[in-house]
């Protein structure tokens, strides 16, 4: 992927990393167009960051999808990259049937409205030069936390569905790169001021640094989530399981 020159959709980019890569991108000389839910935050990032456009989109809504798909065709044509952020991650008990809702939501948002972001946007990426998808997974998808088990099942899926993604699309000549965080200091599961998680502006200089160095990477990760990505192939598998299932018992 090259890093500027492009047209940018990223979802969930209203905060957190999704805003950070927004940003960061918006700064390299693309042009970047944020989604989100709530249209206050749109408002806001449009008025600190003049150039960067802003869509109103609930990736969980399959009419918002097709809504969003519509406006981005005709407002910028020349789209050639996706990226697939917004997510929730919500802890849950398993036996609690009220977690059963949060469950729903998890899946409805991470992998559903990922998996119709890329039916729904495709069409538009493989007419253009540069085409990228990029997945915004996690290192949860390779050892789970077990407090949130359905955001690590998504996670895991979105792994396995990028894999499929990539060479679906490859003769259209669309690249998919997975980009694999680990904990980051952002407002997901209340990690914003937690010193176990990586500084939000640590891990976007890394990735972007990455991205830079490997344009033909189908993984970007940096070395805190390395570990984790790595761990069955180095048989810390089972290691770091207990060790995260130690971090849920004391939360």
């Amino acid at each position: 992927m090259k890093t500027s020159g492009n047209t940018i959709l990223i979802t969930g980019g209203t905060s957190g990393i999704g805003l950070g890569l927004a940003r960061t991108f918006h700064e390299q000389g693309n042009q970047v167009i944020v989604a989100g839910r709530r249209q206050e935050l749109l408002d806001e990032v449009a008025a600190e960051h003049p150039g960067i456009d802003t869509i109103a989109l609930d990736i969980a809504d399959p009419e918002s999808i097709a809504r969003a798909r519509e406006a981005v065709a005709t407002r910028h044509p020349q789209l050639n990259v996706l990226i697939n952020n917004a997510g929730i991650q919500l802890p849950e008990s398993l036996l609690d049937p009220g977690s059963l809702e949060v469950a729903e939501d998890t899946i409805a948002t991470n992998l559903l409205g990922t998996i119709r972001m890329v039916y729904a946007f495709l069409p538009l990426l493989v007419d253009q030069s540069d085409a990228v998808v990029i997945n915004v997974s996690s290192a949860l998808a390779f050892v789970p936390f077990p407090i949130t088990p359905t955001y690590n099942a998504t996670k895991a899926a979105l792994h396995s569905f990028s894999e499929s993604l990539r060479v679906q699309v490859a003769a259209a000549g669309v690249q998919v790169i997975e980009l694999v965080p680990p904990g980051v200091r952002t407002t997901l599961m209340g990690q914003q001021d937690s010193e176990d998680a990586m500084p939000l502006a640590d891990f976007l200089t890394e990735a972007m640094d990455l991205l830079a160095a490997e344009p033909d990477a189908k993984e970007i990760v940096v070395e805190r989530a390395r570990f984790i990505r790595d761990a069955q192939a180095n048989g810390n598998y089972d290691d770091l399981l207990a060790m995260f299932s130690g971090a849920e018992a004391g939360r």
